[in-house]
């Protein structure tokens, strides 16, 4: 399985995971606190500017990793439209866009297994109600690990659609990649039952 972290190293990665999810989840929440179109605007040029510092490589690695988000942005983008709420249409887009985009540049530059062990850690008082930390832990980490397994598969279902067909793909390849990603659940289940699994309880 694939990781999302870069291959383009910068100094972000020299920051403990720890602080970085901290901060993402105060800036989250200012996000979403806010409906200033300009505080969207001015935060969208911060992010453009912490991607573009690293250097080029890493630029485009962060906007090939955030190109999946165009389905959601053209959805959100046409109902406003449709509904003379353009405003709010556009803060709506520019919210989730920087939300996801931030989250995006923690998980391009944090190793999985430090991501793993601040987890562990951060779970650790779910020990007082019989409850395993590595459970959240592990099931975090596999969908990190899987994400760009998915969006891989979906580019490839794409691509298989547009060489049999003129008409663009859209709607037609949500079920063959809902069922991909079934199959793909259902055989890491396997493995880990065959593996003596995770339990999720103490005892």
């Amino acid at each position: 399985m694939l990781s999302l972290t870069t291959p383009f190293k910068s100094f972000y990665h020299r920051i403990p995971p720890g602080p970085k999810f901290i901060i993402l989840m105060i800036i989250s929440i200012v996000l979403f606190l806010s409906n200033d179109i300009l505080f969207h605007l001015g935060f969208l040029t911060v992010i453009i500017g912490l991607y573009l510092l690293p250097g080029r490589d890493f630029f485009c690695a962060g906007l090939k990793m955030l190109w999946p988000l165009w389905p959601f942005v053209s959805i959100v983008f046409v109902w406003h439209i449709m509904t003379d709420d353009k405003v709010a249409g556009v803060v709506i887009i520019l919210r989730m866009f920087n939300a996801v985009a931030l989250a995006n540049l923690v998980t391009m530059t944090s190793r999985l297994d430090a991501i793993i062990s601040m987890i562990t850690k951060v779970a650790r008082p779910l020990t007082y109600v019989g409850l395993k930390p590595k459970a959240p832990a592990l099931a975090i980490a596999l969908f990190i690990r899987f994400l760009p397994v998915l969006i891989d598969k979906g580019g490839r279902l794409v691509e298989s659609w547009r060489s049999r067909s003129l008409k663009r793909a859209g709607w037609r390849v949500v079920v063959p990649m809902t069922l991909l990603a079934l199959d793909d659940a259902n055989m890491v289940a396997e493995a880990l039952r065959a593996r003596g699994g995770v339990a999720l309880f103490k005892g």
